[in-house]
């Protein structure tokens, strides 16, 4: 009977080894634990989500650049720094590149580092920044030009200098912007007087076929047409249309001028199809 119970508690123990082995796994389909949910949180290697400012000190050289970077309870972020970039990889003129990292463990939702704070990282250029613009990370662009300084100017998605509202091709490109036209648009038509104009564009769909301008399936568009009002800020858009004339942009805005709108003819059905609901069969 004693050798009976320690085959039993034995068994017991053996059973709780088991099912310890087991207690990191929830059960449910996909709910299995990963080492990364068991084992410790790794740091790596990040950049900001964001470059909020940047400032220039009276040396002109020195730089100060604010970044939203991760915060939690515990610590987020280690070696925070910025760092010149074009004697690395070379300096493209008219520029001057900045790089700014930092190791954290927030790819890691074990971390707590769920939320954002400011950090400030400074740097000092080998020489003044001048007239030069200053990129952060490639897509982030400040200016001293216009500037109040010590703080630098951000530039916008058209540049440091925008294109004057106008009757000009980059400022057809803004309009463009402004509407959210898909890449690789071709301007089909503009109608413009300085303080109002009308673009008609389109774009290329199907499959990529290099020169090919025989398959119907390569030269196929769709294409839109909107009509804008010059404002400080850029042409604005205020109507969309396809019909023929001015009675879609007069609802809009009974300022338009007739003599722009009224000669334009209805975009083609091809370039701006409209689809009726699909009748429902009754039994």
């Amino acid at each position: 009977m004693r050798s009976d119970r320690r085959v039993a508690a034995v068994l017991c123990a053996l059973a709780v080894l088991l099912l310890s082995a087991c207690g990191t796994q929830v059960a449910g389909p996909g709910t299995e634990a990963s080492a990364t949910a068991t084992g410790p949180i790794p740091w790596t290697l990040a950049e900001p989500s964001r470059i909020t400012a940047a400032r220039l000190a009276a040396d002109r050289r020195t730089l100060s650049i604010d970044a939203d970077v991760p915060s939690g309870e515990h610590a987020c972020v280690r070696d925070f720094k910025a760092r010149d970039t074009d004697a690395e990889y070379g300096s493209v003129p008219g520029t001057v590149h900045v790089q700014v990292t930092f190791e954290s463990p927030s790819g890691d939702r074990r971390s707590g580092c769920t939320k954002e704070r400011t950090a400030t990282a400074r740097l000092r250029l080998p020489e003044p920044l001048g007239k030069r613009e200053l990129v952060v990370d490639d897509h982030t662009v400040f200016t001293a030009d216009g500037a109040k300084l010590p703080a630098l100017r951000l530039c916008g998605e058209l540049g440091c200098t925008p294109p004057a509202t106008g009757c000009t091709p980059n400022s057809y490109e803004q309009a463009l912007k402004a509407v959210g036209a898909p890449e690789h648009t071709y301007r089909d038509a503009e109608h413009c007087d300085g303080k109002w104009l009308v673009l008609d564009f389109s774009w290329r769909t199907g499959p990529a076929c290099g020169d090919d301008t025989t398959d119907p399936a390569c030269t196929s568009r769709l294409g839109d047409r909107w009509f804008f009002r010059a404002e400080k800020s850029g042409w604005k858009p205020i109507a969309r249309s396809s019909a023929e004339g001015c009675t879609d942009v007069h609802r809009k805005e009974p300022a338009f001028p007739t003599a722009l709108c009224g000669p334009l003819p209805a975009l083609a059905p091809s370039l701006h199809p409209t689809y009726s609901p699909t009748a429902t069969a009754t039994p």
